[in-house]
């Protein structure tokens, strides 16, 4: 199933999963030492390369199960903890948008890496997302916890990285943090999501092969 806009609102891969049983060192202000050091890194290389383009962005560090937002200075507005795709890997699966929940394998279900220009928007029932990749029907959103036998609220607050394998790709997280922090940030404008790549090494080098 194809993912399409009407009137602003999202038909499609994300639309079906939504409905299921449903700064730092140098440059980067507001330091928290919760963070990874890469995504710290990563931080600091955004600011001073002004890879942003003065947008707000956002860093999903896979590796610890965590969601940074930023503003276009720079400053951290707030970090979260995340519920990832199910599968450890980077690259997205050719035509996932495009297939029914249904035929997607345990192995395709993958939060891809990589730089995002994101934006706000609406699925079927309404409700606002960020759209990461919104062809491969990848967002960021309010956790879901219509499936209770998933415990994604539980999930979310787990030590254990392996609790926070559960997705089809998209990234959840915390409703107040989606609504207070994410939501927010993007409201009047685009921004860039940068997901940290798990799979392989070297992430400065990884996202520089943008180009931006």
């Amino acid at each position: 199933m194809a993912a399409t806009v009407t009137n602003g609102v999202c038909f499609g891969f994300l639309a079906m999963c939504l409905s299921l049983p449903q700064a730092f060192a140098a440059g980067v202000q507001n330091q928290t030492e919760s963070e990874s050091p890469e995504a710290q890194h990563l931080a600091n290389w955004v600011i001073d390369s002004g890879d942003n383009g003065k947008m707000p962005f956002v860093i999903v560090d896979k590796k610890n199960a965590r969601v940074l937002v930023f503003d276009v200075r720079g400053r951290l507005r707030g970090s979260a903890p995340a519920l990832l795709g199910l599968t450890r890997g980077d690259n997205i699966v050719p035509g996932i948008g495009k297939q029914k929940l249904s035929t997607i394998r345990p192995d395709e279900r993958i939060t891809p890496s990589g730089r995002f220009v994101a934006g706000l928007g609406h699925i079927l029932s309404g409700q606002e997302v960020l759209w990461v990749d919104y062809d491969a029907g990848i967002a960021i959103h309010r956790v879901v916890t219509s499936n209770a036998k998933e415990h994604r609220a539980q999930r979310l607050a787990s030590p254990t990285e392996l609790d926070h394998r559960i997705s089809y790709g998209c990234i959840n997280v915390p409703a107040k943090f989606y609504e207070n922090v994410v939501s927010p940030a993007f409201r009047k404008t685009n921004g860039v999501v940068y997901v940290l790549p798990e799979t392989r090494s070297g992430a400065i080098a990884f996202f520089a092969q943008y180009g931006h």
